[in-house]
C-alpha cells in the first residue's frame, strides 16, 4: 500500500520516470536502480510486448496500436526475503511523436498465480491522477515498482495470506489503459 502511495505522489510531482526514483529509494536489496527514461533496469523477462486491436491514428498521425506496453521483473527467481522489482515500459513505435496518459490512473502492476489473483497495484490505489506525456519515435517511459510480497483485494480490505515461496511461480502483468503486456514469469524460494 505504501509503494502505490509514494507511485502516486511521485507522478503527481513530476512525471513517470521520478516515479521510479522515489519508489526506488524506500527499497533495500530491491537489485535494480532507477533507469532514465528510455532505459530499462535489469533483465527483461518477457516476450515481445501486445499491441491494442485499435489502429486509429490520433490528428498528428499516430497510430495506439504502435504505441506498446512490456513488462520485466529484475530477475528471474528471488531468495526468501528478497522482493522482487517490477518494470512496466511504454514504447512509441510510431515515425511521430505521441501523447500517451502515463498517469497512475491508467496503470496496473498485477501478479497471478494460475487462476489466484494476488496482486494488484490498483486496489489500495488512493487519488490516481492522470499524466500525459509525449513520447518521441522509437522512445520508450519507464516505471518500476518493487513489490512487498503481498497480497491484495479489491477495495483494499485486509488480508493475512501471503504469496507462497518454496520455489512457487508467478506471472507479473502490466497494464497502461487498455494495453497489456505479455507475460513476465518469475519464482519466489
Amino acid at each position: 500500500m505504501g509503494a502505490a502511495l509514494l507511485l502516486v505522489i511521485a507522478v503527481a510531482l513530476g512525471g513517470f520516470a521520478a516515479a521510479s526514483g522515489v519508489l526506488n529509494a524506500g527499497q533495500s536489496g530491491s537489485g535494480g536502480g532507477t533507469a532514465p527514461s528510455g532505459q530499462e533496469t535489469g533483465p527483461a523477462t518477457s516476450p515481445e510486448p501486445t499491441a491494442s486491436p485499435s489502429a486509429a491514428p490520433t490528428g498528428n498521425g499516430c497510430e495506439q496500436n504502435l504505441v506498446t506496453v512490456t513488462a520485466a521483473t529484475d530477475k528471474p527467481a528471488y531468495a526468501a526475503g528478497e522482493n522482487p522489482l517490477f518494470t512496466l515500459k511504454v514504447t512509441n513505435g510510431n515515425k511521430v511523436p505521441c501523447e500517451v496518459n502515463i498517469g497512475t490512473s491508467q496503470m496496473e502492476f498485477l501478479v497471478t498465480s494460475g487462476s489466484d489473483r494476488i496482486f494488484s497495484s490498483t486496489d489500495c490505489q488512493t487519488d490516481p491522477t492522470d499524466l500525459v506525456k509525449t513520447i518521441a519515435p522509437g522512445q520508450s517511459e519507464t516505471a518500476n515498482f518493487p513489490w512487498q510480497r503481498n497480497r491484495t483485494v479489491q477495495g483494499c480490505a485486509a488480508i493475512e495470506a501471503k504469496p507462497g515461496a518454496g520455489g512457487a511461480y508467478y506471472v507479473f502483468t502490466a497494464r497502461l489503459a487498455n494495453k497489456t503486456s505479455a507475460k513476465a514469469v518469475f519464482q519466489l524460494n
